[in-house]
């Protein structure tokens, strides 16, 4: 045990040896609206709730406690304002355990679900102890011995199964750190997970797993050119919350990638290497001020479209005991059932007054307290639903996030879809927002596969896609571009399969997307034949190359740069294991990729006409078949074109794509006296002769015509400007 975790644990045992004196618990006072929060020599507790009838503050000395040490009860007269609890403790320590109990009507056909027999925690919970054996079973507001089980009322205590919240001490040395703000035409994100990425002992970190360990790879990253990582769930939940087993090899499943909040403000215990007293509040903020050392800004990928309590059967664990009726959209005919448009039983109610402070709450948080640089928002588009379900044409919470003083220089990023139906890629709600471009991921993947009819939706994909975003006023920046991401198959995966292998999941593969768009090169999953290889190689390229030179802002899935395989497994969401680790060895094994990779992402660099934040005009880019003539875009069995980008004061760009199965050659436009074409790039070569480094380009002077082999692409260029 550290002299630290002694003296918290001394600390603790202290405020508890004697009762407490006349005036150790006070009024307090309402604000701030929520959670623990130190204030002069105590701290001052605030919970809303509108329709308790009394509210029990819990301390406890270990997260595994059953009985509390401490009980405070607040007085309904002198601690409460409107629909806010509060009181004031005097001589909290920081790393102090705590919850609540919360009285009220147990009236789930009216919408009431309140049960002291629970332990609840603060939804302003800055960090959580106890997470890691959570029984979410015990944690269940019934008795499933009840025909009617959502309306049975338990009394079986759960506070020995339950985490509690940790009072942590809010101080932090951010020394001169500073938030890089780079611009959308200057951003690429790696999505990835923070356990997954580290874990695997080919890693070679000394803290695998967790945001020390992810502090040690920064500058993989630098070399790569990335400048944003967008991290899958950090926010606290429950990895043990499932009791089904891989069916394969009878392990028990998790909850891997962390898509079911439990507590908004605390990031996830168990990606720390410290102690149970908070110290991953601590590590995170490391983290968040190495890689703005490095340059490289944090994204969240933030759930705040349903929680962890899921439908009427789920588990009592917070919003639900405390105030169920305006935290969730109920059904209109029968309360006590759930509207469920996020797919996973319950739909947080986030167009509700108090609901939406509380949203604009966890997000200034994070970025005041905790220096994140933006969110990525999961099934975005509930967000934008009223209480009723319905799709608001102007969504208070979306503008309120989009014009939020605090959030204006944070980088905001939808799923501007949800399990409801919507669907509102190109015309979510206001010019502020990025939007993942679904389409880019679906048409860039038919294209390359060989659907036919392809020809015109690709070349929209290239240029921003401005079929989507132009008619609602967006320009190009609103377009985050992706071939893959955490949801579906990798990119190796994506060459490697024709179809899903899910098997291990435990849902007899009837999980994960049919529509994969994919192709396995002649051979289902790994292959020893070279010539297998060779093809794929050269798919992966051209899906690199495709997201590199197009406008909008691009993506890259964690590990598609040294082709991280997950077996065919399109939804590898409950796979803690090597099916979803990082296998650093690829890195050798598959070093071409990872050298096109850094390459394509400098050359985008290089490059800046590639990603102007405006669409191309008729002034900026030609367009030709590969006889040099207009291509026709009717043309269903057309596979083939090419695209010239004048760069006007940088050198043009001769862009030209092959989806078909027999080689094709490509007309070259010619240039003014005195200026020759290079190549720069062509997917069919292998390194180093597949993608030459600036200044080093091979002249094509003489050539009138470039022969580009089966489903490939290239990238010409001129010496100079034209």
């Amino acid at each position: 045990m550290s002299m630290t975790e002694s003296a918290t644990e001394q600390n603790l045992a202290n405020a508890f040896a004697e009762p407490p004196e006349a005036g150790d618990v006070q009024a307090g006072n309402p604000l701030p609206i929520g959670g623990a929060h130190q204030q002069g020599g105590g701290v001052n507790f605030v919970l809303f709730s509108r329709h308790a009838t009394a509210i029990r503050l819990e301390f406890y000395q270990n997260s595994d406690d059953s009985s509390p040490a401490r009980i405070i009860d607040f007085d309904p007269v002198r601690h409460r304002t409107g629909d806010v609890w509060h009181l004031w403790v005097r001589g909290i320590p920081a790393g102090q355990l705590y919850g609540y109990r919360v009285e009220g009507p147990y009236l789930p056909e009216e919408g009431h679900r309140f049960n002291p027999h629970k332990l609840l925690l603060d939804p302003y919970a800055r960090a959580i102890a106890g997470v890691k054996n959570w029984d979410f079973l015990a944690a269940r507001g019934y008795d499933s011995s009840s025909s009617l089980a959502d309306l049975s009322f338990s009394t079986v205590d759960n506070a020995g199964t339950t985490p509690k919240c940790i009072f942590t001490d809010d101080h932090f040395d951010w020394e001169t750190d500073s938030p890089p703000k780079h611009s959308a035409s200057d951003t690429v994100i790696y999505e990835t997970h923070v356990r997954g990425f580290s874990i695997h002992p080919s890693s070679g970190v000394a803290n695998p797993g967790s945001f020390a360990g992810f502090i040690e790879k920064i500058p993989y990253l630098q070399d790569l050119g990335i400048t944003a990582i967008e991290l899958m769930p950090v926010l606290e939940f429950n990895e043990n919350e499932s009791n089904r087993l891989n069916p394969i090899t009878g392990e028990r499943l998790k909850n891997y990638w962390g898509y079911n909040h439990v507590a908004f403000f605390a990031p996830k215990q168990s990606y720390s290497i410290g102690g149970p007293h908070g110290q991953q509040i601590h590590e995170f903020r490391e983290m968040v001020k190495a890689f703005h050392r490095a340059g490289i800004e944090v994204i969240l990928d933030i759930v705040l479209n349903h929680t962890a309590e899921g439908d009427e059967l789920g588990p009592t664990i917070s919003l639900r005991g405390i105030e169920n009726s305006i935290f969730y959209m109920l059904q209109e005919n029968g309360c006590r059932y759930y509207k469920n448009f996020s797919g996973v039983g319950n739909t947080l109610n986030a167009n509700h007054p108090v609901v939406r402070e509380f949203v604009r709450n966890v997000l200034r948080y994070w970025v005041m307290h905790m220096h994140v640089d933006g969110f990525r928002f999961d099934l975005a588009s509930i967000l934008g639903r009223d209480e009723h379900g319905n799709i608001l044409r102007n969504a208070p919470l979306l503008e309120d996030i989009a014009e939020d003083p605090i959030l204006r220089d944070v980088k905001i990023i939808a799923e501007a879809w949800d399990a409801g139906g919507a669907y509102q890629v190109g015309s979510f709600s206001t010019r502020r927002w990025t939007e993942w471009n679904g389409r880019f991921r679906d048409d860039v993947r038919r294209f390359w596969v060989g659907d036919e009819g392809m020809l015109g939706s690709f070349a929209s994909r290239i240029c921003g896609s401005s079929d989507l975003y132009q008619g609602s006023g967006k320009g190009p920046a609103s377009s985050l571009n992706f071939v893959t991401c955490h949801d579906g198959f990798t990119l190796n995966d994506l060459v490697s399969y024709k179809q899903k292998h899910n098997d291990e999941n435990g849902e007899f593969s009837r999980d994960g997307s049919d529509a994969n768009y994919s192709d396995n090169c002649g051979v289902e999953g790994s292959s020893q034949d070279p010539g297998v290889e060779r093809m794929r190689n050269r798919l992966i390229k051209n899906f690199l190359l495709t997201l590199f030179i197009s406008r909008g802002v691009p993506m890259l899935l964690g590990g598609d740069e040294f082709r991280r395989t997950q077996r065919g497994n399109n939804n590898a969401y409950c796979q803690d294991n090597e099916v979803s680790w990082f296998d650093w060895s690829l890195l050798e094994t598959h070093k071409e990729i990872q050298r096109f990779t850094r390459g394509m992402i400098a050359f985008r660099r290089a490059h800046p006409v590639l990603r102007r934040e405006n669409f191309y005009t008729d002034a900026d880019i030609k367009w030709f078949a590969p006889n040099g003539a207009a291509p026709d875009w009717a043309d269903q069995r057309q596979k083939s074109f090419a695209c010239l980008i004048l760069g006007h004061t940088e050198p043009d760009l001769f862009l030209l794509f092959n989806a078909d199965t027999r080689p094709v050659d490509f007309f070259i436009p010619a240039l003014p006296a005195g200026k020759i074409w290079r190549l720069a790039v062509d997917t069919s070569r292998t390194s180093p002769d597949d993608l030459f480094h600036s200044g080093k380009e091979p002249s094509m002077q003489g050539q009138i015509d470039h022969r580009l082999e089966p489903r490939s692409s290239a990238i010409l260029l001129t010496d100079g400007a034209s």
